[in-house]
């Protein structure tokens, strides 16, 4: 199967969207796929905003960039784009570390006024750095989502379906299997 990367852009350490981008990638895995993580917020800011491209662990994340088969992007958006952090690691990688690349684009939001973020602010970088394939992503409200006692993230029923065939239609498009659903009695 494929070598994916999931990435999440947010800054905040209880983050919705990297709960959401981790869901995600327990789907991916059922479906046959490596996932490895990456979480922005985790690597060094004098690196990030100093622009140390030979940083250790930038050059770590642009080799785990290079080593994947298929990217996933996940994002909150801020004033209609998405995280300024997110920014700072794109800009440091390679011109071309998409290249050959499937993508699959998330974003989360307070308000459906930042629907068009992925497709207006996300998707023309995503493109830049040579992206093969950028499938259909998502946005959901933060609203959508939710974070019980235990830690453990549930998606509202509705978005919870969308999500899924997101995943999927991005699984698919890496090679991806899809789980066997059991039949109704």
């Amino acid at each position: 199967m494929a070598a994916i990367l999931s990435v999440s852009g947010s800054p905040s350490a209880t983050s919705r969207t990297a709960r959401l981008v981790r869901h995600l990638d327990d789907r991916l895995r059922d479906q046959g796929h490596d996932v490895t993580s990456l979480e922005v917020r985790t690597l060094p800011p004098d690196a990030l905003l100093g622009a140390d491209f030979g940083h250790p662990a930038i050059v770590a994340a642009a080799a785990l960039f290079e080593q994947a088969d298929g990217v996933v992007i996940g994002t909150p958006v801020y004033k209609a784009a998405y995280s300024g952090l997110l920014k700072t690691l794109l800009d440091l990688l390679p011109q071309y570390a998409l290249t050959d690349k499937t993508v699959l684009p998330l974003a989360t939001g307070g308000s459906t006024a930042h629907v068009l973020a992925i497709d207006y602010a996300l998707r023309p970088v995503l493109s830049s750095m040579g992206a093969a394939h950028i499938v259909p992503g998502w946005f959901t409200l933060d609203k959508d989502l939710t974070v019980g006692e235990d830690g453990t993230l549930r998606v509202a029923p509705g978005t919870a379906g969308a999500l899924e065939e997101v995943t999927d239609r991005f699984s698919l498009a890496l090679g991806g299997r899809l789980p066997v659903l059991a039949a109704s009695a």
